[in-house]
């Protein structure tokens, strides 16, 4: 007798993938079609491949004969070796079957489908209503579930959090901080916002600085704006760089920079986005010869005390989605970019730099 199916389905749409730009780069907004318990239990079924499916893929027979669940969720597990055809492992989804070959799975969570569940984990709230939340994320904290990461991020802590984070896509993230940046970022909480607010990136009307410690005394203007388009490395797939859009696949990218303060040993930089793109604040200082404190990707080193890259986004401002209303707010500095100021003999002050 067939067993009732482990679950594979949780909130649809908290799973659901990134229709925009973020579900078309390569960060993998995008996950597995399925969510999964983390308590489920794995199922085996078994079956004899009809004379229907006779030389079929093994993924699209298995997605023939498994119905409920996914192609995509059906691959992975032919990948990690729980489908066997005539008692053997078998691990190309693309693997031709044939009539009346045995062919067995096992059904069981992936580290893809225990992606979306609720993981209870301070959050510092600065403003909430009905419509958005407004964090001040720690470093060290990934925002959306990806590879390397499939649980403990920050969509996990706004699923536990607030059950309308399970109705929205993502969770209501709207856009993202890399871990190890700290600072400020917008969530929605219901979807007139999120549609809202994600417009209003895209027309560039919220406001996003940043603090950056970089490697080398600044030169030049103190003032400079750097418009360069950023894409995959195609040297090395595993970061971004300033690319030539007519040679390499990119996107424009501007980033205001304001020199704030300068020693030997570097530099105190304000960032002011006015694109978004993927990693751009520490590919434009690369760029410019100021890799970021312990930005090791970029080039950068610890120093000062820093072990993470030194940024943070300090402000943001917007005018609310749904009352309009001018929001505006500020994130102190974390300990570890004021003790690595101090070690250069810098005192940053907010208030008096505006």
């Amino acid at each position: 007798m067939i067993q009732t199916p482990p679950i594979i389905s949780g909130t649809p749409s908290a799973q659901a993938p990134d229709p925009g730009e973020g579900a078309k780069n390569s960060e993998n907004w995008a996950l597995e079609d399925d969510a999964a318990d983390t308590a489920a239990e794995s199922e085996q079924r078994q079956f004899s491949v009809p004379a229907a499916l006779h030389g079929e893929r093994l993924d699209r027979a298995l997605a023939a004969l498994v119905a409920e669940f996914s192609r995509n969720y059906l691959r992975q597990l032919i990948e990690d070796g729980a489908a066997l055809l005539n008692g053997a492992a078998v691990r190309k989804p693309a693997q031709r079957v044939k009539a009346g070959e045995r062919l067995e799975v096992e059904l069981r969570p992936t580290p893809q489908t225990q992606a979306f569940v609720p993981q209870a984990m301070d959050l510092h709230v600065l403003y909430e209503d009905e419509h958005l939340a407004v964090i001040d994320k720690p470093a060290g904290l990934v925002v959306h579930p990806a590879p390397g990461n499939w649980s403990g991020t920050l969509l996990n802590g706004l699923l536990a959090r607030d059950a309308k984070a399970g109705l929205l896509p993502r969770a209501g993230i709207v856009h993202r901080l890399d871990k190890d940046t700290s600072g400020l970022m917008v969530v929605a909480r219901s979807r007139a916002a999120m549609e809202a607010l994600v417009a209003r990136i895209a027309a560039r009307e919220v406001k996003r600085e940043y603090l950056a410690l970089a490697h080398r005394a600044w030169s030049g203007p103190e003032s400079r704006t750097v418009d360069a388009a950023i894409g995959r490395d195609p040297r090395n797939r595993l970061r971004m760089a300033v690319v030539d859009i007519n040679v390499n696949s990119g996107k424009s990218a501007q980033t205001m920079f304001e020199l704030l303060q300068n020693v030997e040993e570097g530099c105190l930089v304000r960032c002011r986005l006015v694109t978004g793109r993927t990693h751009q604040i520490r590919v434009h200082m690369a760029s410019l010869g100021h890799p970021l404190l312990a930005d090791g990707l970029y080039g950068g080193a610890p120093a000062a005390g820093m072990q993470r890259q030194a940024l943070h986004a300090e402000k943001l401002a917007f005018d609310h989605p749904m009352t309009g209303e001018s929001l505006q707010f500020v994130s102190p500095l974390p300990a570890d970019i004021v003790s690595a100021l101090a070690n250069w003999g810098l005192d940053y002050n907010p208030e008096v730099r505006g």
